[in-house]
């Protein structure tokens, strides 16, 4: 593998600006560079459900790709990774595991398991995600795969969770009204 970065503070990003993967400077507090943290703040939650014992760390190993090559896409404008295969894998992934759920009956709250939890924080902040990308297309175009991708995420992520606390056997916590 050839090294790419071979010193990591340049100074450049010193005066608020960032420069893309196209060259472009673009200012540091930009819709597309929200977008961008938010993508990787995702990861970095995803990473974390990782360190836990459960068995969906393929298919959550391969959605850390894809949000690194969303991250591509916004870096680099008009550039497009994400296609109709990887929202089919994710409705696929989803599909499976709720198959094997029982059927809601009442909202529920984030926690139960820990793994549980980080997948209901790593849903809500996909949802944030999903709002700025959904921002930044009203002034720039963003793959429309990818717009797809953050909404099927989101409820992946949040059968996910249930998944988890079933696995692990462990309650959800389910809302109860007037509390």
């Amino acid at each position: 593998m050839v090294n790419r970065l071979t010193q990591i503070y340049t100074k450049t990003g010193d005066q608020g600006k960032t420069g893309l993967g196209d060259g472009t400077r673009i200012e540091k507090s930009s819709t597309r560079i929200e977008c961008l943290g938010g993508v990787d703040e995702l990861n970095s939650i995803i990473g974390v459900i990782l360190t836990e014992d459960i068995p969906q760390k393929t298919v959550l190993k391969k959605i850390q790709h894809d949000l690194f090559d969303i991250g591509g896409e916004l870096s680099i404008p008009n550039y497009k990774k994400i296609d109709i295969k990887k929202i089919s894998f994710l409705e696929q992934e989803l599909d499976n595991m709720n198959g094997s759920l029982s059927p809601l009956k009442d909202f529920i709250l984030p926690g139960g398991s820990k793994a549980a939890s980080y997948a209901h924080l790593a849903r809500a902040v996909c949802r944030r995600v999903e709002r700025s990308l959904f921002l930044l297309n009203k002034k720039e175009e963003v793959n429309n795969y990818s717009l797809k991708y953050f909404n099927r995420l989101s409820d992946f992520l949040f059968v996910l969770a249930r998944y988890i606390n079933e696995e692990k056997k462990c309650e959800d916590i389910l809302w109860q009204k007037n509390i």
